[in-house]
């Protein structure tokens, strides 16, 4: 029998202080029944001794402390899985918001998964095409990787987040016998505006890319502590159709930001001594323990493979969220404000971008063998472009040598034509590279220094 206590003696935010418990384990789950009725839910965030700290789900607005009653549920928060979460959308609680019925569970899973172990670890290999050119030709996203985008306030991250998702497939993956779905998303919002919400449920409705899609939504005007539950709840939905159901799956969250700001505000509450910038001494360990739930398994067809998404605070690098997710992750996508500026979508930040897996994905045999030498060379050519580009500017283009006017025809050409595409165009890795060698012909032969010559002679126009 549940024991039920009346014993609160502090609200402070989202918290809740209750004194004199007993039998009480961290992320237990609680149920607080107001003076009215109503119950709200909570989990434990700290005990010490007989006192416990309660994180509150739905906020503690209206609470009357002397008529609270707490009951202790003695379990953790679980997700109930099975193979029909795939087409459905839920809260950041795991709550059904598509007007479907419940998920029938095969099992419930303790949301707070544990990283893989590095032992158990297979090496990412293989080759995810986004249909996006400046991923997956100059930054390749590898099966198994954690390649997080950054962003900044009012550019087309979730606009580039939601073609991803459409479009996101794994060439070298083999289909099952039954046909059953091999590629899937898990889709994690937090923090985002309902008229957000509306753009990504429409946009995976209507273009047919929520049957092989999970969708959690976690709006602006949501608790705090839910959006902090949010990702671990898709992540759990990830690793039962992984390892479970055998799929690969990508896994994007947008906004890392919105999440690290709830551990921020729940930190504050807790009165704990701040970090930098305010945020938690344990940002940095606390993402670890959601980015490294990504990869491969030895021994285990499936895969994790996350999408984080975060937007910098006035496109501060070194602010400490993508400071600390640099730090774990493989490498980065930057999206640029003056390509936005300038009418480029994606605005993606070429010499900026890194994908440090990118040389084990690539090649003959899983997208071309003239790959790493295109990049390479087109890598090259756009900063000799650019440094044209700066010179032109500051002395005028009369100043320029032939090669310089040819980088400089080069540098125009590559961000409107590679770098630039259509929010419905599906790029092949082929496509991708055709541009590329149409660009690199601009150049005159002695300036390819990086491609073989066999290789241009094949496919150079």
């Amino acid at each position: 029998m549940l024991k039920e206590y009346k014993t609160t003696t502090e609200v402070t935010g989202p918290l809740l202080i209750v004194e004199g418990v007993d039998g009480v384990g961290y992320d237990e789950l609680v149920e607080v029944e107001l003076a009215s009725g109503e119950i709200r839910r909570g989990k434990v965030l700290e005990v010490n001794k007989d006192r416990a700290v309660i994180q509150m789900f739905e906020g503690t607005s209206g609470i009357n402390v002397p008529e609270t009653k707490i009951r202790f549920q003695g379990d953790v928060l679980k997700l109930p899985v099975s193979g029909d979460l795939l087409g459905r959308t839920f809260s950041g609680a795991g709550t059904p918001i598509d007007g479907q019925p419940e998920i029938i569970p095969d099992e419930l899973r303790d949301i707070n998964g544990s990283p893989i172990n590095p032992a158990a670890r297979a090496y990412p290999n293989d080759f995810i095409q986004t249909g996006i050119s400046t991923i997956d030709g100059m930054n390749t996203l590898v099966l198994g990787q954690k390649l997080p985008i950054f962003s900044g306030s009012g550019l087309p991250h979730s606009k580039l987040a939601a073609q991803i998702a459409r479009q996101a497939t794994v060439p070298s993956a083999k289909k099952s016998k039954t046909g059953d779905i091999q590629f899937a998303i898990v889709f994690a919002a937090m923090g985002i505006t309902f008229e957000e919400a509306e753009f990504f449920i429409n946009d995976f409705t209507t273009r047919g890319a929520i049957e092989r899609s999970v969708l959690f939504i976690n709006l602006a005007d949501d608790p705090a502590v839910e959006r902090i539950a949010t990702p671990r709840m898709a992540l759990t939905a990830a690793e039962y159709l992984a390892y479970t159901k055998h799929m690969h799956v990508l896994v994007i969250m947008t906004d890392m930001t919105k999440y690290a700001e709830a551990l921020r505000e729940v930190s504050s509450a807790r009165k704990e001594v701040p970090g930098r910038r305010g945020y938690p001494g344990y940002l940095y360990s606390d993402l670890s323990t959601l980015y490294e739930r990504a990869g491969r398994i030895q021994g285990e067809e499936g895969s994790i493979t996350q999408l984080p998404i975060l937007s910098m605070p006035e496109d501060d690098k070194t602010h400490p969220i993508p400071d600390l997710t640099g730090y774990i992750t493989e490498g980065q996508i930057v999206l640029a404000r003056d390509l936005h500026q300038r009418g480029i979508y994606p605005p993606v930040q070429v010499l900026g971008s890194l994908s440090r897996l990118m040389p084990k994905g690539i090649g003959e045999g899983k997208t071309r063998e003239d790959h790493s030498g295109v990049a390479n060379q087109l890598f090259a050519s756009y900063a000799r472009g650019q440094e044209v580009r700066e010179l032109a500017t500051i002395l005028g283009e009369g100043s320029l040598t032939d090669t310089d006017k040819k980088y400089l025809e080069f540098v125009g050409r590559f961000e409107k034509e590679f770098v630039q595409q259509g929010a419905d165009e599906n790029r092949t890795i082929e496509d991708t590279l055709t541009i590329g060698w149409k660009l690199l012909s601009l150049l005159p032969k002695n300036e390819l220094k990086r491609v073989k010559p066999e290789q241009i002679e094949k496919y150079a126009n």
